[in-house]
């Protein structure tokens, strides 16, 4: 039966490259020993079919109808890979359920959500990773085009708009990355493969990531600014194996919580080798039983904040008043980046280890 199955989805404005990056999906990983498993864009399938928001009664028995059609489809492919006889694979989901979200009202998505019985936490944190590739309407005007999708209509201007509203949508999730049109279109490709790359661990799994002191924040304006979601967290330290540092975490918002646990060896103070695993509640509550009663729990907010295509997490203590950390995951250890005027810098802490989650949980 299947080993490790990772199911990613890649996302992003109208002529953002998608058809392309899977293809070059699909050659890269399987070379390198992956079963690589594509679940086709559904928007694209049903409009090219007769089925769209014009020929049903409303939009809105459309997003349902597509949005139960899709949910179908992860099902089916995720029972088939469960049985594939193959070491690795890798689940490939031409958009998510999520990017549904931008074509409807507010009002008509948390219906939606209530018929399905979804809530927007797990539907949004079901996929491993999200890679999104920015529109061409963004950064690459002159390669913008509608005439490579039949179901395309938009105008650059509507194109750079949708492009906004779905890294927004999707901003909240534990591993989300904009692929920008900065350098050439291969250029693009080829930073794409390299963060799936990064995510899957191959060819090993490292954490590349900088953190930084921050003057407590203007909560409110990140709670306005578009591109930010607060998520609560509860870390758990389990009582050390083997010297490694095992932490369980409880992530979401509004009751609504999914679960991991993740191994973490210090290679240096940037780079770090990290392995995550997805639990069920259930595998969570077992796992509680190994807690490490001489650390405390760490309850946080974190505020995911894309800003620039980068993707900060801003975490906000309970015993902290005047002071937050902030920390940016990097596919390089020399990528530069640069932060939103609103948030001020006390000093990099990066190498300071009394500023890791497991210091102050002692």
């Amino acid at each position: 039966m299947s080993g490790n199955i990772k199911k990613i989805v890649i996302t992003g404005g109208p002529c953002a490259g998608k058809s392309t990056a899977l293809s070059r999906i699909h050659k890269h990983f399987s070379q390198i020993g992956y079963n690589v498993i594509f679940i086709p864009e559904t928007a694209t399938e049903l409009i090219s079919s007769g089925v769209a928001p014009w020929t049903c009664g409303t939009n809105y028995d459309y997003q349902l109808c597509q949005m139960r059609y899709q949910t179908e489809k992860e099902k089916i492919f995720k029972a088939a890979a469960d049985t594939m006889d193959s070491e690795k694979i890798l689940i490939v989901c031409d958009r998510g359920l999520v990017d549904n979200r931008i074509y409807m009202h507010k009002e008509d998505f948390t219906r939606i959500l209530k018929d399905l019985g979804e809530n927007e936490v797990e539907l949004r944190d079901r996929y491993d990773a999200v890679f999104h590739l920015v529109t061409a309407a963004k950064g690459a005007l002159e390669f913008y085009t509608t005439s490579n999708n039949s179901a395309r209509t938009e105008s650059p201007e509507k194109a750079a708009q949708m492009d906004d509203k779905l890294i927004a949508a999707w901003t909240g999730h534990p591993h989300l990355r904009v692929i920008d049109n900065s350098g050439s279109f291969d250029d693009k490709m080829k930073r794409l493969i390299h963060e799936i790359s990064s995510f899957l661990g191959e060819p090993e799994p490292l954490e590349i990531e900088r953190k930084f002191l921050i003057e407590y924040p203007d909560l409110k304006k990140l709670d306005e600014a578009e591109h930010c979601h607060k998520v609560e967290i509860m870390q758990t330290y389990l009582k050390n194996r083997d010297g490694q540092e095992i932490r369980l975490r409880q992530r979401g918002e509004n009751g609504h919580y999914i679960y991991f646990e993740t191994i973490k060896r210090t290679i240096t103070g940037m780079k770090r080798v990290e392995i995550e695993k997805r639990l069920t509640k259930d595998e969570y509550l077992v796992q509680m039983m190994e807690a490490d009663f001489t650390k405390r729990q760490i309850r946080k907010d974190r505020y995911c904040l894309m800003y620039k295509n980068h993707y900060f997490e801003i975490d906000v203590y309970p015993f902290w008043q005047d002071k937050a950390v902030a920390e940016i995951e990097l596919s390089d250890e020399n990528e530069t980046f640069e932060f939103p005027d609103f948030i001020k810098i006390i000093k990099e802490v990066t190498d300071d280890p009394s500023y890791r989650n497991y210091a102050l949980a002692k």
